[in-house]
């Protein structure tokens, strides 16, 4: 008799049901049981408010995690940087897999590069991070373009440039990667240019507490350099007291001499979303090799973007 599928807890969206399709391959290897997918509504889906209004912080997330905690998924996919930066007591980040592309990407008309668009430019964006960092590098380098706000799945988005309503959309490279569209990015923004979300690239899968053979076997599939990253990353967004929706971009990436892994370096940005102030910092230290180690390169690097005046960038500093 074969035993009785795992259940595992997803957005509808084709992104979402893509990316969590190779999580439940994954699983499936791992514990030798056939996994189902449980398609969840999300407030975030079904309303229509710009992120930046709804608050972003658990809007994609709060359904999935009730489902589990109601016993009607066995674990859930999300997208790490949809969650919130505190984490359920009853509930456990059994496994942060490999990461993706941590980039951003443009997908322009014409097969534009980012800095080859026209002058007034229109580039569609629902993120007040990118809207920052891209408003900020076109301030410094003389170009001149207008950020407008948009929500949607990758379709939509990619829709708005297609039918001439804006000249460019910036996506997550992961999101395009995932979804077999990556052919149709017509430029890698650089994270020097604009730095990722917190997370951005990387999925989380999460269970409840109780279940802790279930969470060991999930546990096969976290990678540790990519966890040792994202905490560090959602550590700073913590310290900054931000929520998924405010304008605050970071990565922490591994420096080494070709072979050994030397040094984590930790970016952090904090921009208004016209672009008119920033605080950019890093900070570079021992590769953590604990969770709590992780935490402190984030906060050690908040507390300095603090004192240069982050608080006052990003509006109102999330509860």
């Amino acid at each position: 008799m074969t035993e009785k599928a795992l259940r595992l807890g997803t957005r509808r969206s084709k992104l979402a049901m893509a990316q969590s399709g190779l999580v439940a391959d994954a699983v499936s290897q791992v514990t030798g049981r056939p996994v189902e997918l449980v398609p969840v509504t999300t407030y975030g889906d079904i309303s229509r408010e710009h992120l930046a209004q709804i608050g972003g912080t658990g809007v994609f997330v709060a359904a999935l995690r009730e489902a589990l905690q109601r016993g009607e998924v066995d674990f859930a996919v999300h997208s790490l940087k949809d969650l919130p930066t505190t984490q359920p007591e009853d509930l456990v980040l059994a496994a942060v897999p490999q990461r993706e592309d941590p980039r951003d990407v443009l997908v322009a008309r014409d097969a534009l590069k980012f800095t080859d668009l026209p002058r007034g430019a229109r580039i569609g964006t629902g993120s007040p991070r990118r809207m920052a960092q891209l408003n900020a590098y076109a301030r410094a380098h003389g170009l001149d373009i207008e950020t407008v706000p948009i929500r949607g799945n990758v379709d939509t988005r990619i829709g708005f440039v297609k039918n001439g309503e804006l000249d460019a959309v910036v996506l997550a490279a992961a999101g395009l990667n995932r979804v077999g569209r990556s052919d149709e990015a017509t430029d890698f923004l650089s994270v020097d240019t604009i730095l990722p979300a917190p997370g951005q690239g990387a999925l989380a899968v999460e269970c409840t507490a109780a279940n802790a053979s279930l969470a060991a076997q999930l546990a096969e599939l976290d990678d540790p350099h990519t966890r040792a990253a994202v905490t560090a990353e959602r550590s700073l967004l913590a310290a900054l007291e931000a929520g998924c929706s405010a304008p605050v971009g970071a990565l922490a990436d591994l420096l080494s001499d070709g072979r050994i892994v030397k040094e984590m370096r930790l970016r952090g940005v904090v921009g208004r979303p016209d672009g008119s102030a920033m605080v950019q910092l890093s900070t570079t230290g021992p590769v953590p090799r604990t969770h709590d180690q992780a935490m402190a390169l984030g906060r050690e690097l908040a507390t300095e973007m603090l004192a240069q005046g982050a608080a006052g960038l990003m509006g109102e500093r999330a509860q």
